[in-house]
């Protein structure tokens, strides 16, 4: 007995190939590449800020017969595909999970934790090689091995309408690296978020992901965090990073890179144009990275978040990271949290900010620092020349909770309190703000125009407690979520 597609949209490199249970994959032969889509979104520097999903018109389907004959059009889209993965997981051998059947059509699947196997990877993938609705695949921790990404690789290959991947936490190692590598290079997919955090790969799986990576420029987003990658992995990605041109947002954290590894990064730091957001926390640079990294900071033109907390990173540190802030114009978050600086390098860091009038920083977190009141004052004086910027840290010496408390009331009430004497709603009143008069607002230039204000009797403390209630961790303030909020 065996499985048979139904027939998929007419797109490029259709497959109608028949797939049998001992199969090794979906589709074992090349298909004509589609264009992925993709944005040059340029304010892609925090977590959720993600590129635009595309959404792609559901083409006819072709005429083609099947052993799960299926009636018409509509059907295909929903029983049809129900039971090609039902009929896929019998001859599999493996357990239906409800959760996909219940949700084929919807843009976002989650299947994480599912303990899916190899077998029950495939059976999935058989069932997405002709689906239009999911743009988003999570398989995280179901111990797919490198059999199970072989089969959704290959299905990637006929489906061009899944755009995210998350394969993290299968311990995939070198052969899954090397499948996956083989694919990058083919460039035959949509694919442009692609996530493998803790999959045990080391020093030989950066060796093939780099290569793969310097011809391939359709993955813009990329998760290697909480691997195994030392320095010789770290020069074969700094090479990498000297030559891309696609990728916009990369997270190197949890790995162990130290000083040679730190230098090899900066050096294809220097020249890369197009990442914004990297994340190196939890690694070894020490010093003298930070030292490449502030080298970085004064050249790079395109980097606008970076997180180098937890990498031993002291004072001296601090002072070399300050000499690349005086010349940067890009930078907004620099995140430094876990390391070793105390107040003295504090104050460098800020006062570099301070001198350069171009500065874009809006957030620096320094936030297991202790300063001084005589700190507060000096940060006064940043925030009148940079009033986007927010300095994040631990408490201020001798200043006590009740003090804090004195100073601070609930920005919701307050700035209620005035829509209500204006007679206007609150989403109005803040709208008023938004030079485009919509909901949204960025972070920088909502904190701005909060400091800078006079009608709201609003002081900095405050204003960051409204960000926080209103942040969509985007990057984005959202005035609607007032129409809801308890006070």
């Amino acid at each position: 007995m065996h499985v048979q597609f139904p027939p998929k949209p007419s797109l490029p490199g259709a497959c109608n190939r028949r797939v049998t249970a001992d199969s090794p994959g979906i589709c074992l032969y090349e298909t004509e590449s589609v264009p992925a889509p993709h944005s040059s979104d340029e304010t892609l520097y925090c977590e959720a800020e993600t590129l635009p999903t595309v959404e792609k018109e559901k083409p006819p389907r072709e005429s083609s017969e099947t052993d799960l004959e299926i009636e018409d059009t509509e059907r295909f889209f929903t029983t049809g595909q129900k039971d090609l993965y039902l009929e896929a997981c019998k001859l599999l051998g493996t357990v239906p999970v409800s959760y996909f059947i219940r949700n084929m059509e919807e843009p976002h699947m989650n299947l994480n934790h599912h303990g899916l196997g190899p077998k029950g990877t495939k059976a999935i993938a058989i069932a997405l090689v002709s689906n239009t609705a999911v743009t988003k695949l999570e398989l995280e921790d179901n111990s797919i091995t490198e059999e199970g990404v072989l089969s959704l690789l290959e299905m990637l290959q006929e489906n061009y309408y899944l755009q995210e991947l998350n394969i993290s936490n299968n311990r995939l190692g070198l052969e899954g690296a090397r499948i996956i590598s083989d694919f990058l290079q083919r460039d035959s997919s949509s694919i442009w978020n692609l996530e493998l955090s803790g999959n045990h790969l080391k020093e030989e799986a950066a060796e093939l992901l780099s290569q793969a990576l310097s011809t391939n420029y359709r993955i813009k987003r990329l998760d290697l965090s909480h691997n195994q990658f030392s320095d010789a992995g770290g020069e074969q990605l700094g090479q990498m990073l000297g030559i891309n041109v696609g990728l916009m947002s990369l997270d190197l954290s949890w790995n162990h890179f130290h000083v040679r590894g730190a230098v090899a990064l900066c050096n294809g730091l220097r020249s890369n144009v197009t990442l914004k957001k990297l994340d190196l926390s939890m690694n070894g640079f020490g010093n003298e990275g930070a030292l490449a990294l502030g080298e970085v900071l004064r050249l790079n033109g395109s980097l606008a978040y970076l997180d180098i907390s937890g990498n031993d990173i002291s004072n001296e540190g601090a002072s070399k990271l300050s000499r690349g802030l005086e010349y940067n114009e890009n930078l907004k978050v620099l995140k430094l949290f876990l390391n070793p600086i105390n107040i003295d390098g504090a104050v460098l860091l800020v006062l570099s900010i301070k001198k350069n009038p171009k500065s874009r920083m809006e957030e620096l977190d320094i936030s297991n620092v202790l300063v001084t009141e005589q700190f507060v004052k000096t940060l006064e004086g940043v925030y009148a020349v940079h009033p986007q910027l927010n300095v994040e840290y631990k408490t201020v010496q001798g200043f006590s909770a009740k003090k804090t408390i004195l100073l601070w009331k609930n920005p919701i009430k307050v700035i209620q309190n005035y829509a209500d004497q204006q007679k206007i709603t609150v989403v109005d009143l803040l709208k008023s703000f938004n030079p485009t008069g919509t909901m949204k607002m960025h972070v920088g230039e909502f904190r701005k125009a909060m400091t800078q204000q006079t009608k709201i009797p609003l002081n900095r403390l405050q204003i960051t407690e409204l960000i926080k209630r209103l942040d969509e961790r985007t990057g984005m303030v959202n005035f609607s979520f007032l129409n809801t909020a308890k006070t």
